[in-house]
Formats: structure tokens, sequence, C-alpha cells
């Protein structure tokens, strides 16, 4: 028996101190879809589970941004006349209640992101080609627009490279730029961006340009900005950038989609340590798993794990580091692999969620 209590003892340590967070999970909504909105879930970061909790009733909030206390909830409105919302969440009860929607005076709006002040909040209109920047009121209701800056210019695919195409409104880490990768013109364009009055400067925006018809993406980097990793959807390529000062470097691009397959990248992530990158692919409903050098920023790839369904679109690593979970749009579910943080590799836990057109995945700790 008195070897019994210390064991017991150590076992409810360990269980008060596993980490818990909220699992939130943006969707697809309307002509039949089964979601309604926004769905949180308690996620268990030991096991790898998720469990639903409540959902909070939104159309089409394909891509979500949550504050950094953890209060309030942010998401686009992804429609032909496209609108961004403000929640409120309860952390004990776990509830959202809606604030306020603004327009984004475009169309398809596909990305949100809050500043590092958390008093700025920038969205990308996929269908305009352009983006905005919003206040952040006091109590978390998202203000009229300050900005807006349309893109021009065209790529080499007629068939999708027409306009303008913006898919991603990326803060640098130090809080200094915002990075917008447009498809439609094959750049990543570099805006200084002034936190004490919300603004962009237009006038010296620099910017990256992709390989012809790459059509980039999503952008992400290291936690300490040195260096950038970008997912281009229309070939499927990975690369990898050096930053700069206001330039962004090429330093590799890499193609691992099998020979003829057309390209379909989605997402891209780093993992909390910084050792792997992940991007997922549409075209084969993989992830791909890539070992990074932190000392040179380049990377190898390592293999392609099948993400168990159809079209997969956004993916993310909770915050422990220990689970990925990637949202399969065509299949209505949501898939959580547990990483190897040694090998960066991904193995089915057996544990998903069932949620009709899952696209987006962000965390908040409890």
């Amino acid at each position: 028996m008195k070897r019994f209590y210390p064991l017991l003892l150590a076992a409810v340590l360990f269980a008060s101190c596993t980490p818990k967070y909220y699992l939130f999970v943006g969707t697809y909504t309307g002509n039949n879809i089964p979601s309604k909105g926004i769905h949180v879930y308690d996620f268990n970061s030991k096991t790898g589970t998720a469990k639903e909790i409540t959902n909070a009733a939104a159309g089409n909030p394909s891509y979500l941004a949550i504050s950094d206390n953890g209060k309030f909830v942010y998401s686009v409105n992804e429609s032909k006349d496209g609108k961004i919302s403000s929640f409120a969440f309860d952390k004990k009860a776990a509830q959202l209640t809606r604030l306020n929607s603004e327009s984004n005076n475009g169309s398809a709006p596909c990305y949100v992101a809050i500043d590092k002040t958390g008093k700025w909040l920038f969205a990308g209109n996929y269908g305009s080609g352009d983006l905005t920047v919003h206040p952040i009121n006091a109590d978390g209701t998202i203000g009229a627009i300050k900005q807006l800056i349309k893109h021009s210019g065209s790529g080499p695919d007629k068939s999708r490279q027409q306009t303008p195409h913006v898919h991603c409104t990326y803060v640098s880490p130090d809080n200094k730029f915002l990075y917008v990768p447009d498809l439609g013109i094959d750049k990543v364009m570099i805006y200084p961006f002034n936190a004490a009055t919300g603004t962009l400067d237009e006038s010296r925006a620099t910017f990256y340009k992709v390989d012809a018809g790459g059509g980039p993406r999503h952008i992400t980097f290291t936690r300490d900005g040195k260096f950038g990793y970008l997912v281009e959807e229309m070939s499927g390529a990975v690369v990898a950038l050096r930053r700069e000062n206001d330039q962004l470097i090429k330093l590799q691009r890499e193609n691992h989609l099998p020979a003829g397959e057309k390209g379909a990248g989605a997402d891209i992530h780093l993992s909390p340590d910084g050792k792997f990158l992940y991007a997922s692919q549409r075209s084969n409903h993989t992830i791909q798993i890539f070992k990074v050098n932190k000392a040179d920023g380049r990377f190898t790839f390592i293999s392609s794990q099948s993400t168990l369904g159809n079209f997969p679109r956004n993916f993310s690593i909770d915050p422990t580091g220990n689970f990925l979970i990637v949202g399969n749009q065509n299949s209505n579910n949501s898939v959580i692999f547990r990483v190897n943080k040694n090998t960066g590799l991904l193995t089915a836990t057996g544990n998903e969620i069932s949620l009709g057109k899952p696209v987006c995945h962000v965390w908040l700790k409890k």
C-alpha cells in the first residue's frame, strides 16, 4: 500500500499537468452541408481525442483567428459579398456569442490575421484580389475598413490567373511587415506595417516573385522571422526563403508530387520546435513532411502521409507538438495523427472528427 500512494499521486499530478485545449474548427456551410459554422471541441493533448462542446452559426467561416487573450474569435464569411465577423468566447462556459460583422468590400475572403498588438485585423479577398485592414475595438468588435489595397496584374495561366487572387495575410513575427501571397499575380507582396497607426505602406511595398505559374497560397515563418516557407497552390512546390530586411531571397524550391500529378498545394506549417515542416497537397490527399536545417533554413524531404480523406485543406499542429489534425473537405472528416518528435513522421491515431466541409483548425489553451 505504501508504494501505491506515490504512484497514485504521480498519476494525479501528471494528469493535472497535462495541457488542455479548445479546438476551433471553421467550415463551409449551406447546401445541405452537415455543419453549422464554427465548432468548438475539448481536445485531450494526451490521448489525441476531441469532443464537441458547442458551436456557433455562421456563414462559411472558412478561416479563423483568435485574440491572444482568448476572449475573441474572428472569422471570414467566404461568399460573393464577403464579410468578416467577431465572436466573444466565454472560456469557462466554452460559449461563442456573435458580436458583429463588417463588410470586407470584396468577394470570397479566405484568410484573417491579427497583428501582435491585438488592435488590427487583416483580411484577404481571393475573389476580388484585395486586402483590408480593420481596427479591433476594445470590446472585441471589428471596426469599419481603415485601409483597402487592391492588387493588379495577372499570371501565365489564363484560366486561373487572369486577375489577382489574394490568398493569405501573414503578420511577420516582429509585427513590422505583412506578407501577402497572391495566386493570381505570382507574387508574395511585402508591406511595411506601422502598428501605431494600423497602416500598411503601399509606397514602400516590395515583393517576392515566384516561378511563373506557381500560384503562391500560404506562407509561414520561423519564430525569429529569419526564414520563411511558402507552398505554391498551382504547382504544389514548397519554397524556402531567407528574409533580408524587406526582401525575401529564395534558398530552395522543390516539388515532391508524383510525376504527372497536377499541383493543388493548400497549407504549410512548422512544428512548434521548428525541426520539421509540413505541407498539405489536395491533388493526392497527402501531408508532405520535411526536415528543417535550422542553421541555413533549407529542408530535406522525408515522406508523404495520406490524410485518410479527400481534399485536405488547412491542417494544424496542437501546441504541445504531439498531434496534427487535418481537415478533409470533400470527405467531411478531420483526421488526428500523432507526431513523432524525433522523426517528424505521422501515425494515425484512429481518432477523427466527423464534420461537414472542415477547413480551418485553431487552438486555445484552457
